[in-house]
C-alpha cells in the first residue's frame, strides 16, 4: 500500500514539473511571443521600444530572469480593461522604473527604482489609480527624462 502512494506521489510531482517546464517555454519561445509582440511607446519626446505581454502567461513572467536591459526597451503590460493592478520584483534581476496609463493613454501612477525581491516574500506596488497599461523600463530613466504623472503616452503596438 505504501509503495502505491509513493508512486502516485511521484507521478503527480513529475506532472506538475513536465507542466512547468513546457508553460514557460511557451511563454519563451512562443512565435507569437518573439514575433508579434513588439512596438514603441513615446512619452514627451521618448521613445521606448516594447516587448508586449499581452496574455497571462507573458505578464506573469514579465521581466523576470532579464540580466541586462537597454535604456532605450521596455515591457509594455497590456490588460483587456481598465483596472488595479499591482506588480512586484519576484525573480527580477534588475531595478525598474514603472509607469501605470490609463485608458485614455494619461500617466496616472509611477513607481521609481523599484528593486528586485530577493527574499520569499515579495512586496507588491499597488497603483492608486486604475490603469489599462503598465510600462517597466530601466529605473532611473523617468527622474532623467523628467516623465511624471499627467503626461500623456503614445504607442505603436502590433
Amino acid at each position: 500500500m505504501k509503495m502505491v502512494s509513493v508512486i502516485l506521489l511521484l507521478t503527480a510531482v513529475i506532472v506538475v514539473l513536465i507542466y512547468l517546464f513546457f508553460y514557460n517555454a511557451e511563454v519563451l519561445i512562443s512565435p507569437t511571443y518573439q514575433q508579434n509582440s513588439q512596438g514603441y511607446v513615446r512619452i514627451k519626446d521618448n521613445y521606448f521600444q516594447v516587448i508586449l505581454a499581452k496574455t497571462e502567461p507573458q505578464r506573469e513572467k514579465g521581466l523576470m530572469g532579464v540580466k541586462e536591459l537597454d535604456k532605450d526597451k521596455g515591457m509594455l503590460f497590456i490588460f483587456d480593461k481598465e483596472g488595479i493592478y499591482p506588480f512586484w520584483m519576484k525573480n527580477t534581476l534588475i531595478p525598474l522604473d514603472m509607469i501605470w496609463i490609463d485608458s485614455n493613454y494619461k500617466i496616472v501612477f509611477i513607481s521609481q527604482n523599484v528593486q528586485p525581491c530577493r527574499s520569499l516574500i515579495c512586496p507588491s506596488i499597488i497603483p492608486n489609480a486604475k490603469a489599462n497599461y503598465v510600462l517597466e523600463i530601466n529605473a532611473g530613466i523617468l527622474q532623467n527624462l523628467g516623465i511624471k504623472i499627467g503626461d500623456m503616452a503614445e504607442f505603436k503596438i502590433n
